[in-house]
């Protein structure tokens, strides 16, 4: 009987864990990472490069070239490096 009770409890303590870290999911992409990513693909399959659509930031939204790298504000244009990286 007592090897029951002992088998309930750790079934119980398992089961509130697995429901616990079941809540710790990734959560979805947003949209704007999205059509980052989706441009930074379609950059590197084209060989051109590629503005993402992005609504209310297209002045922000870095332009990606065929190699993956992105440029834009903060970027260095001739390397597409950060301006502020360490050297």
């Amino acid at each position: 009987m007592e090897l029951i009770v002992v088998v309930a409890i750790i079934g119980l303590v398992f089961g509130a864990n697995v429901l616990a870290l079941s809540s710790l999911r990734a959560a979805r992409e947003s949209a704007g990472t999205a059509a980052l990513r989706h441009a930074r693909t379609k950059a590197i399959r084209t060989g051109q490069p590629v503005r993402p659509v992005m609504t209310g930031t297209q002045h922000l939204a870095p332009l990606f070239l065929p190699d993956g790298r992105a440029i834009g504000p903060g970027a260095d244009l001739l390397t597409g490096a950060p301006l502020d990286a360490p050297k």
